[in-house]
């Protein structure tokens, strides 16, 4: 056996020396190895109840990812914990041309099928469980503050380490497999108290409650992968409410993709902000002012990437992360005033809202559901992030509200005001 500087219990050098197998063995010296790399000096325990995914789509060359899932299955080295995944890449009800449909079923996603069986065998909670807001409490992966998880998926962890108080570095895809096959994590980062300290502190001097997505771009680009601590952002928020954690969820969305933040403290929101309040900040801190001026300055630095500047959208998504249950409730009645206003009877956009499939099962149940539908609108469990890239999505002039969409592909930013009136044809504008 290797010698290792980490310090390991009696128990995980067992699982290292091969008492749960060899390909258990692998798994830890991969963790160890993984722990090292960022100078942890131990392993903890997996303490949450399930684990989460990123890797939830079967695209045809990540055939070394189908390998190591056989050879798990085979030593029946499954999870510990039943996990959920991020969502499925293809959706026939989400509009795409013959020639697209071929690329994603032929050329891009054709193990799909193959794959999600690996994920059933390897503890996949549920055939349904695709989501990027597992957190959602219709998914019921919502962890507790302290436990200590290994997730991957940028927005999820941010979401769990900010609003839920819970303990988890920004791991990649497959070692969030790998802490929950043997059921540690190496202790650095994110997981310990001092890596929880705020470098930043961000002052909220708008004049209005800033647009979510517009300011976690903002504090993201700036402080990239330290931790921030706001603070003025109460006053536009409110109590912890359900309402406050939407707005929360896709603000640490755009500052996990537009930075690397995996973690942010809200004065006077967030549980340990709530708890230590400005005792989280470090001596030292640098601050950054956000006013309005400052959210102009970030929406104009935004680059349009598509070949025409002045091509008339020919999609629209809303919801990377997916859309909670009360924002499809809330944007329901959006679109319904604004086609009220415009005088349209269906959005003049196809339209696509994206949530996960427990939410759109919830979702369904009422009224707004249908009300949702007459709009023209189409409510799927797809990623929006898989669909655009397709070569051919790549190349459509898209738009999304979604700083996380707008970053990973070619899709153009605009706000939620500004999404509203282009779907809608509010004042003609398209």
């Amino acid at each position: 056996m290797t010698n290792y500087k980490m310090k390991l219990t009696e128990a995980q050098a067992d699982i290292l020396k091969g008492s749960e197998g060899e390909i258990k063995a692998k798994v830890m010296e991969t963790m160890i190895r993984y722990g090292e790399l960022f100078e942890a000096t131990e392993m903890v325990p997996v303490t949450s109840k399930y684990n989460h995914l990123v890797t939830s789509f079967g695209l045809k060359a990540l055939g070394p990812v189908y390998d190591l899932m056989d050879k798990l299955i085979r030593e029946d080295c499954i999870s510990e914990q039943k996990f959920t995944v991020d969502p499925r890449p293809l959706d026939s009800n989400v509009p795409s041309s013959f020639i697209q449909n071929i690329v994603f079923k032929h050329f891009m996603y054709s193990k799909q099928d193959f794959y999600e069986e690996q994920l059933n065998k390897l503890g996949l909670l549920e055939k349904d469980a695709f989501t990027c807001a597992c957190y959602l409490d219709e998914v019921g992966n919502t962890p507790k503050q302290g436990e200590i998880l290994s997730w991957s998926e940028s927005s999820a962890v941010v979401y769990a380490n900010s609003v839920l108080g819970a303990r988890c570095n920004r791991n990649s895809g497959i070692i969030d497999l790998m802490g929950a096959v043997v059921g540690y994590v190496p202790y650095f980062g994110l997981l310990t108290d001092e890596g929880r300290k705020a470098d930043w502190m961000i002052e909220i001097k708008t004049t209005k409650k800033p647009e979510a997505q517009l300011l976690g771009s903002a504090i993201g680009m700036k402080v990239m992968e330290e931790v921030p601590y706001i603070v003025g952002l109460d006053t536009w928020l409110g109590e912890p409410d359900e309402a406050a954690k939407t707005y929360l969820k896709d603000m640490g969305a755009a500052t996990a993709s537009n930075g690397a933040v995996g973690l942010y403290h809200v004065e006077g929101i967030t549980p340990e902000a709530r708890q230590e309040k400005r005792g989280l900040i470090k001596d030292g801190a640098k601050t950054y002012v956000i006013d309005d001026e400052e959210l102009q300055r970030v929406y104009d630095s935004y680059p349009v990437i598509w070949k025409n500047k002045e091509d008339k959208p020919k999609l629209c998504f809303m919801g990377c992360p997916h859309m909670s249950f009360n924002q499809l409730i809330s944007w329901t009645e959006k679109v319904e005033a604004g086609l009220l206003e415009s005088g349209n009877k269906k959005v003049v956009i196809p339209t696509v809202f994206t949530s996960a499939p427990a939410v759109i099962k919830k979702f369904s149940e009422t009224e707004y559901a249908t009300r949702l539908k007459n709009t023209g609108i189409i409510l799927s469990y797809i990623c929006p992030l898989m669909y655009m890239n397709n070569p051919l999505s790549t190349k459509m002039p898209i738009i999304t509200s979604s700083n996380k969409l707008r970053t990973y592909t070619s899709a153009r930013y605009y706000t939620d005001e500004e999404i509203l009136q282009k779907i809608s044809g509010k004042g003609g504008a398209l």
